[in-house]
């Protein structure tokens, strides 16, 4: 069932925001279908197994994920949150949630994909109520719109992951360079 869904950016409540890519551009969709959602959920750890969704299960998704997003950057960006995003968010996050059951192989959760979502909502209503806002950050890469929460030694880390973009940029600069001395050269 893997769907090659990225997880960098430390929290899973930033990763499901970050799942419609190139925001400013492109505009690239994770969740086209309810097997990708129900591959989310599995694959970020929200959940060990899923009861396959349905279509309203992505067009709530991606409501709540839309909402999540704008509080994000306005706690970022130190903004006052939008009211509506706010009560989506909440009132996402009172719904019942996914619940780990402990087996005898050890800890188990199944989950619905409402009560995925809603663990989701409850992850970032603790993220961003928590000590990690201020090491929010937007990736580097001017394409892709990920904020990340930035644990690097002096806050240094400029990528939301090298792999996903800090080794297309660095690319693009030495061949920038690279075209520029032979230019000169």
């Amino acid at each position: 069932m893997n769907l090659d869904h990225v997880f960098v950016c430390g929290d899973p409540a930033l990763d499901f925001a970050a799942t419609l890519r190139a925001r400013r551009s492109l505009r690239f969709e994770m969740f086209v279908t309810p097997d990708r959602l129900d591959a989310w959920f599995v694959e970020s750890g929200v959940v060990d197994a899923i009861t396959p969704g349905d279509q309203s299960d992505v067009d709530r998704a991606t409501t709540v994920r839309e909402a999540l997003y704008l509080l994000i950057t306005a706690r970022r960006r130190g903004e006052d949150y939008d009211p509506e995003a706010l009560a989506l968010v909440n009132d996402t996050a009172r719904t019942p949630s996914a619940v780990p059951q402990l087996t005898a192989a050890g800890r188990w959760t199944q989950a619905t994909s409402a009560e995925a979502l809603s663990t989701v909502a409850r992850r970032a209503v603790e993220l961003l109520s928590g000590p990690d806002v201020p090491l929010l950050k937007e990736c580097g890469n001017p394409e892709c719109t990920r904020v990340y929460i930035d644990r690097s030694r002096g806050m240094r880390r400029q990528w939301c992951g090298m792999e996903s973009c800090g080794n297309k940029i660095k690319a693009a600069a030495y061949r920038a360079r690279k075209k520029g001395s032979v230019a000169t050269g």
